[in-house]
């Protein structure tokens, strides 16, 4: 026994004592937190809505899942027979005011000419009733008595007269003013018919990529294809800008010290778990809230991820390791 112990003693290594000066590297400390990839700028595109009567539209064309578009480029048009038959409506309406105005500014300046007329005509009589009456010491009594009346029946045509100019004249602004008014109310349902012609094409607001959305479609929920016939309002696709992309994680309220100006964070990716990507803080919500009846508060944070990469799409899950200190 004693052999053994000594045997022992004697082939057992001796290590150099450690350095006092030199302490070990304290490990890197980072914050887990989970979240989703997001799309720095995306669009939600809905089914157009039509002014005036309601209805569902019928899908004409619809771009392809996946592609990438221009701004500017069509998404999607809808079927726009009825909408064009309307508008037609509206525009043969529209002239047919035009028409019954220009008719009714030619009868008003006839009619004026004509008071015109018929005022001058009185004061020439009534001008030659004066006449007449200054007659009035060779004429026997009746003959003054006549004239007399013959110029006062003068006076009052010619008074009557201009007090007749003035109320047609009012009267005449009204009814063209009438007809005016249900122009400018025609040219409105016009320019509303044409408004809602151009919504039936949806045109793209930015340059990306197209996502479409699953809609209400035979009883089921699926992509809207050609002829489907979907409600206003509906969301129709997402159009985001895949070149930049974020990830949207959620920070508990103890671990907030983190979210600070140039922090980093690692990104992992649950469907590719084998891809890692950096990314930078970019923003985060001011207060810690959380749902209702859950005591566990919560920062919502956005980190910019600094590469591009095809798999990066919008939706996806994502784990996210903050730096502690904020660098990696």
């Amino acid at each position: 026994m004693r052999l053994t112990a000594l045997f022992l003693f004697l082939f057992v290594p001796i290590l150099p004592a450690a350095d006092p000066s030199l302490k070990p590297a304290p490990p890197r400390a980072s914050v887990r937190a989970t979240g989703v990839i997001r799309a720095v700028q995306s669009f939600t595109v809905l089914v157009p809505r039509i002014e005036g009567l309601g209805g569902s539209l019928t899908l004409a064309t619809l771009v392809e899942n996946g592609a990438i578009v221009n701004e500017g480029a069509m998404l999607a048009s809808f079927d726009r027979a009825n909408e064009q038959k309307i508008l037609r409506d509206t525009e043969n309406a529209l002239d047919s005011l035009d028409h019954q105005v220009e008719l009714l500014k030619a009868a008003h300046l006839g009619n004026a000419e004509k008071r015109v007329s018929d005022v001058a005509q009185a004061n020439a009589d009534l001008q030659k009733a004066e006449i007449e009456s200054r007659k009035g010491p060779v004429l026997s009594a009746i003959d003054q008595e006549k004239n007399r009346v013959r110029l006062e029946d003068a006076r009052i045509h010619v008074a009557s007269l201009l007090r007749s100019i003035k109320a047609r004249e009012t009267a005449d602004r009204a009814e063209l003013r009438v007809l005016e008014l249900q122009r400018e109310r025609q040219k409105v349902a016009v320019e509303r018919q044409v408004r809602n012609s151009e919504k039936l094409s949806v045109k793209a607001p930015i340059r990306g990529m197209v996502a479409l959305q699953n809609v209400y479609r035979n009883n089921s929920m699926g992509h809207a294809q050609e002829g489907d016939q979907i409600w206003p309002g509906s969301p129709l696709l997402k159009l985001f800008d895949p070149e930049n992309m974020e990830v949207e994680v959620a920070v508990g309220e103890p671990d907030g010290a983190v979210l600070v100006p140039g922090a980093k964070a690692l990104v992992h990716l649950d469907a590719y778990p084998d891809r890692v990507f950096t990314a930078h803080f970019s923003s985060a919500s001011p207060v810690a809230t959380s749902p209702l009846g859950i005591t566990v508060k919560t920062f919502v944070a956005r980190f910019r991820l600094d590469q591009k990469d095809p798999r990066l799409l919008p939706d996806l899950s994502a784990a996210v390791d903050i730096s502690v200190g904020g660098s990696n």
